[in-house]
């Protein structure tokens, strides 16, 4: 199975007290697939899945599963810890119709890099579906080296990476050049995806494309095809975007600017977040519509 495009990682809405707010979460992921993504991911850390209950879990993956059957898109659903045999646990739990599992590198406990691939090993060994690795060292405090990397997507259990290394290192670079080519590299990251499709990147798994979903996937169809001035002109445009949107903890600006237009019931977070500042959320909101503005002309060109 090889994966490519636009995937959408789904906030979870919440009602001002606190509910989770089903109908907004399927509102989302329906404009999701409807406006050109290929698949949605359930229960990353945008949808602030380390706050939800195991019943409100299972209701996310419910219904996006729903909406993947029914518009044809594929779903990526996040499971796993720090803990190996805990993650065993989670990703064996997934429907097998599932397209893959977001499992994180384990965090806070920083194993070396060896214990990091037995870590995967284990899982990839076991799980009922196909894994996606989520590299995000910030968070977790874990570099993965080149070598690595590679090694984990040898495996043929573990099709691809969530890269989100915050910039274009000297193991990005040697991943893209010597990776397997049936290996995924999706950009984690919304202000580097130009540059890592530029250097052959599959896709994005892109938390500010749940407000510019048509944009995002005409940025990645652009460098796909070939098509570079287009591609850098909306790869600027949506930086500048994605920039406001994480002014502060995602996914609380995007909350706000989704909970504005009407889409969801209200810019809840579950603490430790809390909601975006007015300010913050004024300039997210002008940043979208100049984004809009500007994509619009372009168009009429």
């Amino acid at each position: 199975m090889t994966l490519a495009g636009l995937y959408v990682p789904l906030v979870t809405p919440f009602t001002a007290d606190g509910a989770l707010a089903a109908d907004a979460l399927e509102g989302l992921a329906r404009s999701a697939l409807t406006e050109g993504a290929t698949g949605l991911v359930a229960l990353g850390t945008t949808a602030e899945a380390a706050t939800l209950t195991a019943v409100e879990r299972a209701l996310v993956v419910e219904i996006c599963a729903r909406v993947c059957r029914e518009l044809n898109g594929q779903l990526i659903v996040g499971a796993g810890s720090n803990s190996t045999a805990a993650s065993i646990e989670a990703v064996a739990a997934l429907s097998p119709q599932i397209t893959a599992a977001l499992t994180v590198v384990p965090y806070y406990t920083r194993p070396s890099e060896a214990g990091v691939l037995a870590h995967f090993q284990a899982l990839a060994a076991t799980s009922p579906v196909p894994l996606v690795i989520y590299n995000i060292p910030y968070r977790t405090g874990r570099i993965l080296g080149a070598e690595t990397l590679r090694q984990l997507a040898e495996h043929p259990n573990i099709v691809g990476v969530k890269h989100a290394v915050g910039s274009i290192d000297d193991a990005t670079i040697e991943l893209m050049a010597t990776r397997p080519a049936d290996f995924a590299v999706l950009a984690g990251d919304d202000l580097y995806l130009s540059p890592l499709l530029a250097l052959g990147a599959a896709g994005g798994i892109l938390a500010s494309s749940t407000l510019v979903t048509g944009s995002f996937a005409a940025l990645i169809d652009a460098w796909h095809h070939g098509r570079i001035d287009e591609a850098r002109a909306l790869g600027h445009r949506l930086a500048g975007l994605s920039a406001a949107l994480f002014a502060e903890p995602n996914p609380t600006v995007i909350k706000a600017v989704l909970a504005a237009q009407g889409r969801i019931p209200s810019p809840a977070v579950r603490l430790p977040l809390l909601p975006a500042s007015e300010a913050t959320t004024i300039a997210a909101l002008s940043a979208l519509a100049n984004s809009s503005a500007e994509l619009s002309e372009k168009l009429l060109v």
